[in-house]
């Protein structure tokens, strides 16, 4: 049963990323999904989000239909998991694009100075630096 409604959520997910403007509940609905397990999905949305990082989604959860309601239950557990993790991916895609920029930055730089030190040694005769290397 779980693993139906973890399939369920995903390709119930995948469906209403390529939709157009309608909201995440119009969607599920329109995808036969139950009234309770639409809310439910997009409130454990907003909270798997905010669980992975988000500053822009807060925790939202009706307890009172999680603890009477089974299909908002399921609903809220599934949006909440695929949603969290869909926000993690995010921001370890972010991380991993700030170190990039870093490593470029820093290869930048480092160019940048053997170039300039490169300038400051221009007409020095450094023949004699070599054999002090290899000793």
């Amino acid at each position: 049963m779980k693993k139906i409604g973890l399939f369920l959520s995903l390709a119930l997910f995948v469906l209403f990323i390529f939709t157009g403007c309608a909201s995440q509940k119009e969607q599920l609905i329109k995808q036969g999904a139950s009234p309770a397990y639409a809310q439910g999905f997009e409130d454990g949305c907003h909270s798997g989000k905010k669980a992975g990082g988000s500053w822009f989604d807060s925790f939202k959860k009706n307890t009172h239909l999680f603890n009477t309601n089974p299909d908002y239950k399921q609903g809220w557990i599934d949006g909440y998991n695929e949603c969290e993790k869909q926000q993690e991916a995010l921001e370890r895609q972010n991380r991993n694009a700030i170190e990039q920029q870093k490593l470029m930055e820093q290869k930048r730089h480092d160019k940048w100075m053997e170039k300039k030190d490169n300038d400051y040694l221009k007409g020095i005769d450094t023949r004699g630096l070599e054999k002090l290397e290899k000793k």
